[in-house]
């Protein structure tokens, strides 16, 4: 799918207050991003929720950009 996602890889971590983790995906795919479950250099972003695991320390060591739960649902609308 084309969209304003597309070429943008995703990571999610942490619990989201807004909506699940599968709503999250869904969201990034149908406006053309990617949602992977480990954050590499070609990650785009990693949204960062409530209690996050070691996936957000491990986009500070790559220089990943992070969004935040607000900054996430001002990007998907």
């Amino acid at each position: 799918t084309d969209g304003p996602l597309t070429g943008k890889t995703f990571v999610i971590t942490g619990t989201l207050a807004a909506m699940s983790r599968d709503d999250a995906r869904d969201r990034i795919v149908a406006l053309g991003g990617k949602v992977s479950g480990s954050v590499s250099k070609k990650t785009s972003f990693v949204v960062v929720g409530a209690d996050p695991g070691s996936k957000a320390q491990k986009a500070a060591d790559l220089g990943v950009q992070v969004l935040d739960e607000n900054a996430f649902l001002a990007l998907v609308g």
